[in-house]
């Protein structure tokens, strides 16, 4: 067939100029047009043609982000930073607005998800902000926008349609259509381990038939259990990938479904575990998965690709030592549309980059026609070709393929090894990567068009270019084509539309100079270069895969062939937008075509089993001597297309015992208790210990200790410590590492964060590691010895486990270590010490302060505290500064003459010098950026204020202890209680005891909300020594009561005092923090709740120490028992349900333990001779049976473990259906002092296992079992900003301060669509209450400027509504309160009603005059949006550093040198009462308690 136009000799090329660059370049699929975004302008600019021609789209002048519909070619969206967006669905030829009531998450990136198969069911994963804190929310719609977005869930973590991909099915048309998975943030937990999977079929609403509850349920992860910690989810294929995190360990799990019905969690070899920010998911087929795992150091890393039989449950090693960089890509690439062909780049010199990180990689390109089960060279001729690849991306879409069947394009070279980019040269092969040849010279940007008709290339060169170069045969020729009118570019991308069938492409570029940049977009036509269409006679039959004899080979059972154009034909296809199809050929069934069936694994040429035989439906196993047909180990792949040769089949059942599947009745628990002892040689008196706790999503089930016992001399430690010994079975047995023999170890410092990190640190800046828990040991060298010697010199980043900042000591050239003009350097490393970058000179410490459980700070943020000037001089005062993104961003100096500062959950404390009054002062800030003073009550008056202490802050609160008696001995002050910005203080208890250090005793009970025990100075105006009190609180220090002292002592003896409730005169008094030899113990552990232990004793104060009992309470200090005379140790073990005991200071054969919550007791004998017991130790999670003594036996040391397991090898179990069977019951904590019980808007329920049940808990308990939310009431609200409560609890503008205005509301709060006049009040973000009273709301609201559409459209009142309203009241009224309980039952329960209204001036947040009276307080609320969420809900499982051995707070001021460690939360969510832990950042040095 002839073309009716006369052929062309070149291709229109046609130049538009733009005034900014051109970004985000997308074609609607199957057609011509393509839109672009001018990010600096807002604005979207559309073309018809291929880029010929331009039109700016009029309506948009906002435009934030440009989204295709990933599966509809003719829609396309805008989204705004506000709540209304654009949305087109002809391919942008017109445009409409939708209003989301939700602006776009800044937490995100995938702003908009689809529905597969339904392009109007699209998910939009928002936020909503009140003030400074922002909830991520997800908004649904199944009309495509075309009416406003609905409510769907918040407090999300994202949210995915089931079906996100056209492969993937749940098996029902129903749920396909709209079953959604969400990653919900846990209840009261900012942290990622603590989040959930939830599924709903009903886009999360309540129904009548389950009661008013929300329909939404966790799936079982793990084959029978939910499993908490999701991080993420992504649909590949046909298969959904969810992958969890849990506490203590970066080691992820993986679990993959294929239908969202049964999951399975995929197993790896041993030794390439999935790590976080380790691991990459390669493109995969339609039946595996395949996954990248980084092998070698962070800095030059290396891989090892793995790939998934047909379910992806279990994984093999396909490639070792792939190639990757530091972020996480990876040079692989799969041909497209042919299957079983990849391209992947391997390290050949991999042991010497496994030895030095710094070695250059000699990297080779392979490429695979077996899908991976062999690989060979690329040649062109009989030279090899190295090509680069994915790490080194330098144009839009795939590297090396398109659809055009066959031709694949590179840049690389000849040689034994990859060279240098700039050196390559384009290579082309048309036979899918088989034979090459070389195309150009030089680097080129390149694209496929006309199903490969035309191959187009431009030079890739930093200098300008002035043509453009392509070829009609494959590579063989290229002609020249000069960019219009001498346009000289750097080009940027060029690319073409998806299918690569379009004869039109795209070049983008940048002329001109760096000052006067121009941009440009230029078309290049190459329709009617041929004048000719390709008739049959053009055409050809190719074969997409051949084996060594040129045949067709076979992959999932067939062969694949495709018509394509021959290459020295002159003519188009011109089938524009009509994929090339290949055509099958079915081939008989080879070993390639099976795989192992589920539960077996492959070894060699067999499938093993592992695991259980599984009975097929029908077949059934009743006694063990019964047989059954069941699996040979092998099936065929699912999919795979080959024809079954006749004979015996590989996959034919075969007969199996039953005895195979029903396991033999295994021997009975012994019941007893077994122990085993390990002596240590050597005149020794200490144990240094760590406890390398471990995580739920570990495959490891070791317990691993680290141990070095110590000859403790007059200094403290140092002296004669022992050789370092590590168990990974929890003492049973031990064994020093080879690697640190004779190796002057100075400190051993566990990673806070990952718990299978730990570095043995050399005085001289020499460390050695481990990241696999003590097994493997690598090392690196600081830049600088180690600084100051009292404390930790390195600290870490709680998400990225490579990142660390060391502290050391630098001396000017020709002066000693000891030199006073030798000074502090602080440096910073992103991988794990192989190179390392100045931070800050002269400082005193630096932390990151970056976290994924606070949003509001960015994820490379540092704070450095150093001199002003760098120099040592004794006028040179501390300056704190600043960088939002150390990688790119200098430290800006943000606050003069700081004495100290503290990070506390989600609040950084900062004390300030004023040297003149002799004083300090606090402020505060929520993202390291921004600082406001903080202010205290007007009746609250210390002229000069000299130490604070930041106490435990998980309650979204800053407990700030403030001295007000400084003498010696004899100091006390008051702890303020902060409102939920951390401004505005008011007074929780005065006359709170402090030792000389400022150490407060102050302590949070572990997993419960709002319990807090304190000793107070009873006679803080005598001259004698101090007599102190305990007081506990049940609502978070709003009300302080004493202890109620127990009826009679441990022999049923009645005390000297009867004190009922606690007065006074008499009431149990418990010693505290200051007077533990031990700071890392505390009353209690999260793994048992409600459960304390203290020693003290029954009277008007507490008495001396040596005198103490024991004594415990089971219901969180409602009641107390004393169970032991003397002071006895504790530690709790199996999650609360074993309490052991062990008896200081004497000699003894045995132990205590108690297995019904301390009902009784039972004595265990350990040792044939008398001992003494320094401690008794578990893991803080509280999961182990095991426990281990530290004992000494004159100069002898030894430790002894202590197993609990043979007791019972019965798993409790949960039954929420029957109570009776059920191995657990329902406990939930009283607040007698608050109404109903609630506090913060709700009550709580916990899992306890009954005292009766001889079990063991299996699997970590998830003791929050349900919240119940109460009615809001005057409990959930606090004062407004420049309001304080008066005599009559009503909050009253402060004299001469003014309400916040309309404008100055909207402005701080753009997001706001309304405001409504101040009414003194504002909700507690805390609070989780739902319904009741609006104290913050008052008269009519008013509309925000710039948001009158969106007020409309949330205020209006539609014709259907009046109608119905005047139609069908009853039915609307029904309606009405159907959406209330849906969109605010948020998984929490019914709402309860008939809560009190009226005011009482005892309760909580009477008694919190909360004031704000500076200017300065608004910059809080002006923060930018990104610094948000900081609240997502009231927690005391709030998780965050923890100190040396020191404890758990940070001390801030005072004068003198450094007396102190910082002293983190005791409520971490965790028990840390036994283990020394590295505090990242927060070391701020001791010489009181043991060295590291």
């Amino acid at each position: 067939m002839i073309s009716k136009t006369e052929a062309k000799n070149t291709p229109d090329v046609k130049a538009t100029d733009f005034e900014h660059f051109p970004t985000n370049l997308n074609y609607f699929q199957d057609s011509d047009v393509v839109l672009f975004q001018d990010l600096n302008a807002g604005a979207i600019w559309r073309s018809p043609d291929a880029g010929a021609t331009w039109a700016k789209v009029d309506e948009i002048d906002k435009a934030f982000v440009l989204i295709m519909h990933q599966y509809d070619s003719n829609r396309a969206y805008v989204l705004t930073k506000g709540v209304t967006h654009w949305r087109t669905h002809d391919r942008g030829k017109t445009w409409h607005t939708f209003f989301t009531d939700a602006e776009l998450s800044i937490f995100r990136g995938d702003w908009l998800i689809f529905h597969a198969t339904d392009p109007d069911r699209i998910l939009f994963n928002g936020m909503d902000c009140q003030s400074i804190f922002c909830d991520e929310v997800v908004m649904y719609t199944t009309d495509g926008f075309e009416s406003d977005a609905k409510f769907l869930r918040g407090n999300t973590a994202g949210c995915w349609w089931a079906k996100s991909s056209d492969l993937f099915s749940t098996g029902s048309e129903d749920l396909d259509s709209q079953r959604i998975l969400c990653i919900v943030r846990g209840s009261f937990s900012l942290f990622k381990e603590d989040n959930q999977l939830l599924i709903s079929d009903n886009y999360f609403s309540a129904t009548a038939e389950s009661g008013g509850e929300v329909q939404e349920f966790e799936p079982d992860l793990n084959g029978f259990s939910s499993v908490q910690g999701v991080v993420n989810m992504a649909v590949v294929k046909k298969y959904l990938l969810v992958a969890t995190a849990s506490k203590n360990t970066d080691e992820m799990a993986l679990y993959v479904t294929d239908d969202t019905l049964k999951w399975h969690r995929a197993e790896f070899p041993s030794d390439h575990r999935l790590v976080q920010e380790a691991y990459t998911v390669l493109e995969g087929t339609n039946y595996s998965i395949q996954v990248d795992v980084m092998t070698a150091r962070p800095s030059n890393p290396m891989g090892v690709m793995l790939t998934s039989n047909s379910n992806g449950t279990y994984f093999t090693r396909n490639m070792e030592h792939t190639n990757r960089n530091i972020m996480g890509h990876v040079d692989f690439e799969k041909i497209s549309g042919i299957q079983g062909i990849f391209l992947v780049n391997q390290v050949d010199n991999f042991e010497a980059v496994e030895k030095d990180p710094a070695a250059t990689k000699k990297i080779k390109t392979k490429i695979t026609f077996d899908d991976g089960r062999s690989f060979e060279a690329v040649r062109a001729g009989d030279k090899e070709i190295h090509l680069h690849s994915v790490t080194e991306l330098n144009n839009v879409g795939r590297v090396f393929s398109s659809p055009a069947p066959g031709l694949v394009m590179g840049n690389g070279n000849v040689g034994d090894y990859l060279g240098p980019f700039n050196e390559a040269n384009l290579y082309v092969s048309d036979d899918a990567g088989r034979t090459w040849i070389k195309g150009l010279d030089g680097p080129h940007k390149y694209e496929f068009g006309d199903q490969g008709s035309i191959l187009l290339a431009v030079r890739d060169r930093k200098d300008k270019v002035g043509e453009v170069k392509y070829s009609l045969d494959h590579g063989k020729n290229w002609a020249t084509v000069e960019l219009p009118d001498g346009l000289k570019i750097t080009p940027w991308v060029l690319t073409t539309t998806q299918d690569s069938t379009s004869l039109k492409f795209v070049l983008t570029g940048e002329s001109g100079s760096s000052e006067n940049p121009k941009f440009h977009v230029i078309s290049i036509d190459f329709e009617g270069l041929h004048e000719a269409t390709c008739t049959e006679s053009d055409m050809e039959e190719w074969n997409a895969r051949v084996d060594d004899e040129g045949k067709p080979s076979c992959i999932m059972g067939h062969t694949q062939m495709y018509h394509r154009r021959k290459k020295d034909a002159k003519c188009f296809i011109k089938q524009e937008f009509k994929d090339p199809v290949p055509e099958t050929s079915r081939c008989e069934c080879a070993d390639a075509d099976f795989e192992c069936d589920f539960n077996f694994v492959r070894n060699g040429d067999k499938c093993e089993l592992k695991g259980l035989p599984i009975v097929p439906e029908g077949q059934k196993c009743k006694n063990q001597d019964d047989t059954f047909m069941g699996s040979s180990g092998w099936r065929l792949i699912p999919g795979n297309q080959c024809k079954r040769k006749d004979g015996e089949q590989k996959d034919k059942e075969r007969e199996w015992k039953c005895s195979e599947v029903i396991s033999p009745p295994a021997d009975p628990a012994s019941g007893n208790i077994a122990h085993n002892q390990h002596p240590i040689k050597g005149n020794y008196d200490y144990f240094e210990k760590h406890y390398l706790e471990r995580g739920e999503s570990s495959t490891e089930k070791d317990e691993t200790i680290i141990m070095r016992p110590v000859k403790r001399t007059a200094g403290g430690l140092g002296g004669m410590p022992g050789d370092i010994q590590i168990t990974h079975d929890h003492g049973v047995n031990w064994e020093s590492p080879k690697v640190l023999k004779d190796q002057k170890i100075w400190g051993i410092v566990t990673h806070p964060y990952i718990k299978d990190m730990v570095f043995f640190v050399q005085p001289d800046g020499k460390v050695f590691y481990s990241v696999d828990r003590g097994r493997h040991f690598d090392s690196f060298k600081a830049p600088d010895p180690v600084g100051d010697l009292r404390r930790n010199p390195l600290a870490f980043h709680p998400d990225r486990r490579d990142w660390l900042i060391w502290h050391g000591k630098r001396c000017p050239e020709g002066s000693s270590a000891d030199s006073t003009a030798c000074y502090g350097v602080a440096s910073y490393s992103s991988d794990r010490g192989d190179n390392w970058h100045t931070l800050k000179r002269y400082s005193e410490k630096c932390e990151f302060t970056g976290s994924s459980a606070y949003k509001d700070r960015k994820p490379n943020s540092i704070l450095c505290l150093a001199n002003t000037r760098e120099d040592n001089d004794g006028d040179n005062p501390l300056q704190l500064s600043f960088s939002a993104d150390i990688q790119v961003e200098k430290l800006e100096a943000k606050l003069d003459n700081v004495k100290d500062f503290a990070t506390m959950a989600e609040f950084i404390v900062v004390a300030t010098e004023n040297k003149t009054a002799s004083t300090l002062n606090a402020l505060t800030s929520i993202d390291g950026e921004k600082y406001a003073a903080a202010h205290f009550p007007y009746n609250f008056e210390v002229p000069h204020q000299h130490a604070y202490t930041v106490l435990d802050s998980s309650t979204h609160a800053i407990n700030l202890f403030v001295s007000t008696e400084t003498n010696e001995n004899r100091r006390y002050g008051s702890i303020m209680k902060s409102n939920s910005n951390g401004t505005s203080y008011v007074t929780s208890l005065s006359n709170a005891n402090c030792d000389n250090n400022y150490y407060v005793d102050f302590e949070k009970m572990l997993g419960l909300q709002g319990v807090v025990l304190v000793n107070i100075v009873e006679n803080r105006d005598s001259d004698d020594p101090k007599r102190l009190q305990t007081k506990i609180s049940h609502n978070d220090g709003a009300e302080w009561a004493f202890l109620p002292p127990p009826k009679a002592d441990v022999d049923g003896k009645a005390f000297s005092c009867r004190g009922g409730n606690g007065d006074e005169g008499c009431a149990l008094h418990l010693h505290g923090y200051t007077e533990r030899d031990d700071h890392r113990k505390t009353y209690s552990s999260e793994s048992a709740v409600g459960i304390m232990l203290g020693w003290g004793n029954v009277g008007p104060i507490l008495g001396e120490s040596k005198e103490a009992d024991t004594f415990m309470t089971t219901d969180a200090g409602i009641s107390w028992k004393m169970v032991k005379k003397g002071r006895w140790v504790w530690s709790f073990g199996d999650q609360g349900s074993i309490i052991v005991l062990a008896q200081r200071e004497t000699q003894t054969k045995t132990i205590s333990y108690t297995l019904d919550e301390g009902n009784s007791w039972k004595d265990y004998q350990f040792s044939d001779t008398e001992v003494s017991i320094n401690d008794v130790t578990t893991l803080r999670s509280g999961a182990s049976r095991n426990f281990l003594l530290w004992g000494h036996k004159g100069d002898e040391v030894f430790t002894v473990n202590v197993d609990f397991s043979g007791l019972t090898d019965q798993h409790c179990k949960v039954d929420a259906d029957n109570e009776d069977k059920s191995d657990y019951k329902l406990w939930t904590p009283k607040h007698p002092k608050q109404p109903n019980g609630c506090l913060f808007g709700h009550n709580t329920y916990y899992l306890r296992k009954k005292t009766d049940r001889t079990c063991f808990n299996s699997e970590k308990l998830n003791h929050v079992y349900k919240n119940d939310n109460c009615t809001c009431t005057r409990q959930d609200f606090e004062c407004a900003y420049n309001y304080e409560m008066d005599n009559h609890g009503q909050c009253v503008l402060v004299k001469g301060l003014q309400p916040v205005s309309m404008e100055q509301y909207c402005k701080e709060n753009p997001s706001k669509i309304e405001y409504y006049q101040p009414s003194g009040f504002r909700k507690i973000p805390l609070t989780t209450c739902q319904g009741g009273e609006e104290l913050d709301k008052i008269g009519e609201p008013v509309v925000c400027p710039g948001h009158e559409e969106e007020f409309e459209k949330a205020h209006r009142v539609s014709g259907v509504a009046i109608f119905f309203a005047v139609v069908i009241p009853i039915g609307l009224a029904a309606a009405a309160g159907w959406w209330v309980w849906r969109n605010w039952q948020n998984n929490f329960g019914q709402i309860r009603l008939g809560e009190q209204h009226t005011i009482d001036s005892e309760t909580l947040w009477v008694k919190y005059p909360v004031i704000a009276v500076s200017a300065m307080v608004a910059v809080i609320s002006a923060l930018p949006l990104v610094a948000a969420a900081v609240w997502r809900s009231a927690s005391d499982l709030v998780e965050k550093f923890t100190g040396r051995s020191a404890g758990r707070y940070s001390w801030l001021g005072g004068s003198g040198p450094r007396r102190f460690t910082t002293r983190d939360s005791f409520a971490r969510g965790r028990a840390d009462y036994d283990i020394v832990d590295e505090d990242e950042g927060e070391l701020l040095g001791d010489d009181s308690d043991e060295e590291v």
